[in-house]
């Protein structure tokens, strides 16, 4: 560590840096982001862009009694170190180690568990009011994002805070991004608040004239200050916040401590209403590669410090597969549109984007908008994809119900990370899809095995015109299974990959890989199983499965999914109902937990889903 950062060894400890260091001790902040997100990957720009306000929170709370919460959280590695977890950055991202996002079990002054966008006003809201209805003083703050405050959460919890008759504040870090480029009307208000100067310098100008004037200046002041609504309706635009009941400040410079600090003490003054302090940062700051090209040091894997260069991603990649037919299908059919939720370059869709620039529609950190907004399209004739994270997709549970699927719309949903993801841990596996999907009348649910199948899923989800498609397919290189005899794809039927006895194993996706490498190490024990891609998760090859069990006394089932509600319960009901009671099934699949941070490797072999364990556990079931 620097001299200044040994000095950190718990919270609170940044309160006993002299403040002509604080410069140096941001650096060193700096200095031991970058060398600790190389090593392990994770988020820099937006840690780098949040060092002096991080800094400047740290000296006006006092943790873990006061309460900050961070929208979404992937920005908190400075209040980690700034919490004594320094010397633990080396194990950032790993198994057992650091979490790249805030959470509760890690430390005390991780207020709340976060991952997901424009929550943070809510949870603080909440712990207002629950502090006031203990009758207790700590303060209470939200730090929220740009791109976040255009999610539909954050503005329902800004009118209900204007309610609030206590103080909270909510702090909008404003570095003009999200992910990737800010849109919609947010950005533009937000950038005209930025922009204007005149109203802050007339304003104090006017004030200290006043002041001066002998007996009449000091009634007059407080008049002008009556008269403030009206001088900003002047010059700036709607006055949003104060409109909706807030108290607004700034916009305030953030990467300076002295200024940050005077408005978060004079914000903390505040007692009967709610404030926003409007604070501007420079994503990427201090690192110039991030600073360059902050998207691409959004979420980074590892690089080298010295030159800013991204370790290359294994070629293919599934994401990179699906942009690239994206692409392609854009030019052979005029009705196909892209819709995502600011992440074009994440889900493969930048290019599309480029090309196709009136056939793209990136609506901002808004999933459920993304997915009504895309129903409205498809009953306008279109043929829109939705590409999303799955984990993000289940914020749009209801609009896919309600608005998708009721009325049977040809919505293509491209799943991506779905599955384990593995670093970013509880919030961000992708191992809920099949559930929450599979409860939706109208929805098709498909799952390749490979990128070659991955292009043939898509294929057929344009060219599919009974109602909405789901394509989920998992993060990173993609599996290629080397074959010239490939079954077309007909709707609900599975394909056998090799046929064997006694054992039948049915593989779901990203499982089929794992399946035929568990086929192989039983095969040297005399065993062999027969291996299914089922491809449909929805509906799924029952015909298959009622000729198979005749034969096989043993189903096994794999997929990247929690058991309840799951392809095992399906099937292993199913077998119940049809009178192969006796038949045994073996779900290889997660517990119903939540799956924390690792390489994905590691955590299949944590939970028994690797081909080791899948034919141990076979063998074993053989035994019994």
């Amino acid at each position: 560590m620097g001299k200044l950062l040994d000095q950190i060894v718990k919270e609170n400890d940044i309160k006993n840096i002299a403040p002509e260091n604080y410069g140096e001790l941001a650096r060193e902040i700096r200095g031991k982001l970058v060398r600790a997100v190389s090593r392990r990957g994770g988020h820099l720009a937006s840690n780098l862009g949040a060092v002096e306000l991080t800094m400047a929170l740290h000296l006006t709370l006092n943790f873990p009694e006061d309460k900050l919460v961070w929208d979404v959280g992937h920005q908190s590695y400075v209040h980690k170190i700034l919490t004594g977890r320094g010397e633990a950055m080396d194990t950032l991202r790993c198994m057992g180690g650091l979490s790249g996002f805030p959470k509760v079990k890690e430390n005390p002054c991780d207020t709340f568990d976060t991952g997901h966008s424009s929550t943070s006003i809510s949870v603080a809201l909440g712990l207002a009011k629950a502090r006031d209805l203990r009758h207790t003083d700590e303060k209470v703050v939200a730090v929220i994002g740009d791109g976040a405050l255009s999610g539909g959460m954050a503005f329902e919890a800004l009118n209900n805070a204007a309610a609030l008759k206590s103080n909270l504040v909510i702090v909008l870090n404003d570095n003009k991004m999200s992910i990737a480029a800010g849109v919609g009307g947010m950005a533009k208000y937000l950038g005209k608040i930025r922009a204007n100067q005149k109203y802050r310098t007339l304003k104090a100008t006017v004030e200290n004239a006043l002041d001066k004037i002998p007996n009449l200046g000091r009634p007059l002041t407080k008049h002008v200050r009556r008269a403030k609504d009206s001088l900003k309706r002047l010059f700036i635009p709607g006055m949003l916040f104060e409109d909706m009941g807030l108290i607004y400040m700034g916009p305030v410079d953030g990467h300076n401590i002295s200024a940050m600090t005077t408005a978060f003490k004079t914000a903390f003054s505040v007692k009967d209403q709610p404030v926003i302090v409007h604070v501007l940062t420079k994503k990427g700051k201090g690192y110039k590669p991030a600073e360059k090209n902050p998207s691409a040091f959004h979420g980074v894997g590892q690089f080298d410090v010295r030159s800013g260069a991204v370790a290359p991603e294994p070629e293919p990649t599934y994401t990179k597969l699906f942009g690239q037919w994206m692409l392609e299908k854009g030019g052979e059919r005029e009705e196909l549109v892209s819709v995502c939720a600011a992440m074009p370059d994440g889900t493969g869709v930048q290019d599309f984007a480029e090309k196709y620039p009136e056939r793209f529609f990136d609506v901002g950190i808004a999933e459920e908008h993304a997915v009504t907004f895309a129903a409205g399209l498809a009953a306008g004739g279109m043929r829109p994809v939705v590409s999303v994270y799955s984990t993000f997709l289940q914020r749009a549970y209801d609009q896919m119900l309600h608005d998708v699927c009721i009325g049977n719309y040809p919505v293509i949903f491209a799943l991506d990370r779905s599955g384990i993801v593995g670093r970013d841990g509880e919030t961000h596996q992708g191992i809920f899809d099949i559930s929450y999907l599979s409860s939706m009348p109208n929805m098709t649910i498909l799952s390749p095995m490979d990128g070659a199948e991955l292009l043939a899923a898509l294929d057929f989800a344009l060219d599919d015109s009974e109602g909405p498609v789901a394509v989920r397919y998992p993060r990173g290189e993609a599996f290629l299974y080397d074959r010239d005899d490939r079954e077309p794809w007909e709707r609900g039927r599975a394909e056998i990959l090799q046929k064997g006895s006694r054992v039948a194993i049915l593989a779901v996706g990203n499982m089929v890989k794992k399946a035929l490498a568990a086929a192989k190490l039983l095969e040297a024990q005399n065993i062999f199983p027969t291996v299914v891609n089922m491809r449909f998760v929805k509906p799924w090859d029952k015909e298959l499965v009622r000729s198979l069990a005749e034969s096989h006394g043993m189903f096994v089932t794999m997929e990247d999914h929690v058991r309840s509600g799951g392809f095992s319960e399906k099937v292993q009901a199913f077998l119940q109902a049809e009178g192969f009671g006796k038949t045994v099934c073996l779900p290889i699949c997660l517990p119903d937990a939540f799956i924390g941070h690792g390489a994905p490797e590691e955590l299949y072999e944590k939970y028994g889903m690797d081909a080791a364990s899948v034919a141990g556990k076979i063998i074993g079931g053989l035994k019994k």
